[in-house]
């Protein structure tokens, strides 16, 4: 990578990248949203009102841009997806906004008649989208991990500071109050120092660990293949792959860990003001397709994994996180009762202390502190000092964003989840995906032995280098940072 993919702050165990963390971590509490129709008389000036362009309008598209419509205090101006039957709903709700089936197209008819684009497309196209709207000075609103990749989540940063546009990711918990609750409880000593983090979620609840799907299937008429491939490498249309399963397959998806880590990860990375990872390990659940036939499907993502991750801090011990999903869970810790659910539906977070517990559920919803007979009186003592986003619990994310739009880079308050926090963040989540590749990877085995054709040489801990995103001791891992980009679609 040249320098031109260096985030400017430097690595990261260095001072200045864990005082910027600490400071945007910090930060992002201090701004309330008031809107304006609560100020005045339900009344949004023209000159406030916002023209945005919603590219991806079915699934989580739909409610990101209805999310930026605000109930009409803003414009949805244009409309884009490559599928008639994703964008139906929307096309009904705002017939006057122009729809077009490539974003290439829309951006580049419209890049007067717009402020902002709202990005809720499948993984592998965030980049090509958001980067395009941001070098035309466009706002962006995109959905999490950001990216398909480490790289793309790098250059992207860097872009949106080199082009000051205004940023959120698609990350709404990082709005809410539960994880200011549990930066307070932290910040008091409540439970004092951490050094040992577990995150955990239900997902895939699709297909995965799995043979490519298989069949030759006509493409339905209302969808453009190609322009849903976008940058992949080229795959003939199979419904197992679109509208949903995508997540499942790498070269589309990021798996579990992208459709939820960075709810799940947001609230210790915040908490604590973590930066790059320096080390990366896991292991995946085995796939038997027969006695003693081992399955090998490197395009899929597991049915479950575990991923190890470390991250230095200056004058402290390191911090060890473990990630888990496929349905497996960290051990209860003492601090908790046996019969107190860990987390929810989706999954949890816990924070373990050398004075105790912080637990959490999806989003950062409902945190506790453990053990609740010596901790929870003196948590819910403990008054507030980090101003909460009005409506955070429904809109206030988007509203945040929105309100950043109308104020103008480098007039607007701290947001949440803008790329300067939510890329290195994002870059943490997708190293997990980095491991599961290097996992997979494999040689012939040169000693053939009873069910061991191959070696597996990325089955080890990996070492990084956050600042020049880098695998140091394993070269074949380092494939994995970027993609190769289809003909015609390169940036």
């Amino acid at each position: 990578m040249t320098d031109s993919t260096k985030l400017p702050s430097g690595n990261a165990g260095s001072s200045s990248r864990r005082d910027f963390l600490k400071a945007a971590s910090l930060t992002l509490g201090s701004f309330y949203i008031v809107p304006r129709h609560v100020l005045g008389k339900g009344y949004t000036a023209p000159s406030d009102k916002l023209n945005i362009a919603a590219i991806g309008c079915g699934g989580k598209g739909w409610t990101d841009l209805n999310g930026a419509w605000d109930n009409g205090r803003n414009n949805i101006a244009t409309l884009c997806d490559v599928d008639d039957r994703q964008a139906a709903n929307a096309i009904k709700k705002f017939p006057n906004a122009k729809y077009y089936k490539d974003f290439r197209k829309l951006l580049e008819a419209e890049k007067n008649n717009i402020d902002a684009v709202t990005v809720s497309t499948p993984d592998h196209t965030h980049y090509v989208i958001a980067m395009t709207a941001m070098q035309m000075g466009k706002h962006v609103y995109v959905q999490k991990p950001l990216a398909h990749n480490i790289a793309e989540v790098r250059k992207m940063t860097i872009a949106a500071r080199e082009n000051k546009v205004v940023t959120q990711m698609g990350n709404q918990g990082s709005s809410g109050d539960g994880v200011r609750r549990m930066m307070e409880w932290y910040k008091a000593g409540l439970i004092g120092e951490v050094n040992r983090v577990h995150a955990w979620t239900n997902r895939p609840v699709w297909p995965q660990g799995l043979a490519k799907p298989q069949g030759k299937f006509d493409v339905p008429s209302e969808l453009d293949w190609d322009l849903w491939l976008g940058p992949a490498a080229y795959e003939e249309y199979n419904p197992g792959y679109h509208p949903f399963n995508w997540r499942g397959w790498v070269n589309f998806g990021t798996g579990s860990l992208g459709d939820m880590a960075c709810h799940m990860m947001d609230p210790p990375y915040r908490v604590l003001g973590l930066g790059y990872p320096s080390e990366v390990e896991c292991s995946i659940s085995d796939v038997w397709t027969g006695p003693f036939k081992q399955g090998y499907f490197p395009e899929s993502f597991p049915a479950s994994s575990m991923i190890h991750l470390k991250f230095p801090r200056k004058g402290k011990e390191p911090v060890k996180m473990t990630w888990y999903d496929g349905g497996l869970m960290p051990e209860r810790p003492e601090e908790i009762p046996a019969d107190v659910k860990l987390g929810d539906w989706s999954g949890g977070v816990l924070l373990m202390g050398t004075k105790g517990v912080m637990m959490c559920g999806v989003y950062g919803a409902n945190p506790s502190l453990w053990p609740e007979a010596k901790l929870k009186e003196k948590g819910d003592k403990l008054p507030i000092s980090i101003p909460r986003i009005v409506g955070a619990d429904n809109e206030g994310h988007y509203q945040q964003w929105l309100q950043a739009c109308r104020d103008g880079y480098g007039k607007h308050q701290p947001l949440s989840s803008s790329f300067d926090y939510a890329g290195p963040m994002s870059e943490t989540v997708l190293m997990g995906n980095l491991a599961i590749r290097s996992y997979f990877y494999r040689t012939p085995k040169k000693d053939k032995q009873w069910l061991q054709d191959y070696e597996y040489p990325g089955r080890k801990k990996l070492l990084w280098d956050g600042e020049n995103m880098r695998i140091t001791n394993f070269e074949e891992a380092n494939q994995f940072v970027k993609r190769e980009y289809r003909q015609g679609w390169s940036m």
